[in-house]
């Protein structure tokens, strides 16, 4: 059964000691397909992230995470122009907004978010949208820079109906990673059920957030398959169309 992951960050140190073993493990689990979303906070992180996205043969974006929109500058957008017109990246992000931490000042990262959209609409690449305690605004900027021309994913997803309804409505995807499969997530299964098969994504984000069973370990890409096999049990679908879905999905949005 092939699965896809929508969303790694493999390049961060924790995997440095085992990352061909970890690129295995997913590939004996059946994930055919992954993200390196790299963290342009600088030259160097994005560098690193693009070397082992290249290493590993999987698909990388970059973009400026809304903690560090203090670090926007207008090379760093030229940067992200260049390598989206030349198809290094597949997607701009994450970029965003992040109300819970406010590790950069809301205005920056409103600015950055606002920067990233016109830059991924000039390239045409889709977006890959961070957002926590932000939802109205976040769909409010989403519309004013007009980001439906492109497309994108709400990573992560831990939101409302109503920011569910809204980002479909834009055409965006909805990505659900191992919070969706906590057992006090039953509000969030529940708008779970309603995103169509064909918007569906599931990712891991690790090392972050790792699904049952495997919580309080270093999370890493295997493991997207049991939220997809929560997830299709939510959907009541059979594991290996919910798993196919996906995948087709992923390169939909990301490109074959």
């Amino acid at each position: 059964m092939p699965f896809a992951d929508s969303h790694t960050h493999i390049d961060l140190a924790e995997f440095d000691s085992d990352r061909p073993a970890l690129l295995k493990r997913a590939a004996d689990a059946g994930v055919v397909s992954m993200l390196l979303v790299a963290q342009a906070d600088d030259s160097a992180g994005l560098d690193r992230g693009l070397t082992i996205a290249r290493d590993c043969g999987v698909k990388v974006s970059g973009g400026l995470h809304p903690h560090e929109a203090i670090h926007w500058t207008e090379a760093l957008g030229d940067r992200l122009r260049s390598l989206g017109k030349a198809r290094t990246l597949c997607a701009i992000g994450e970029i965003g907004l992040d109300f819970h931490y406010d590790h950069s000042p809301r205005d920056q990262q409103e600015e950055a978010f606002r920067r990233q959209i016109r830059i991924a609409r000039e390239v045409k690449l889709p977006v890959i949208v961070h957002t926590r305690e932000a939802d109205d605004l976040t769909v409010a900027i989403l519309k004013e820079e007009r980001a439906s021309e492109v497309g994108g994913v709400i990573h992560c997803f831990t939101g409302t109906q109503a920011l569910a309804d809204a980002a479909l409505a834009l055409g965006f995807y909805i990505s659900f990673s191992g919070i969706a499969c906590f057992a006090n997530a039953d509000a969030l299964r529940a708008v779970a059920k309603t995103v169509p098969q064909d918007r569906f994504l599931v990712e891991t984000d690790c090392p972050f957030l790792a699904p049952p069973p495997h919580r309080g370990k270093r999370n890493e890409p295997a493991f997207v398959v049991d939220v997809a096999r929560r997830m299709a049990e939510v959907k009541g679908v059979p594991l290996d169309e919910f798993g196919a879905a996906t995948v087709a999905n992923f390169h939909r949005l990301f490109g074959a």
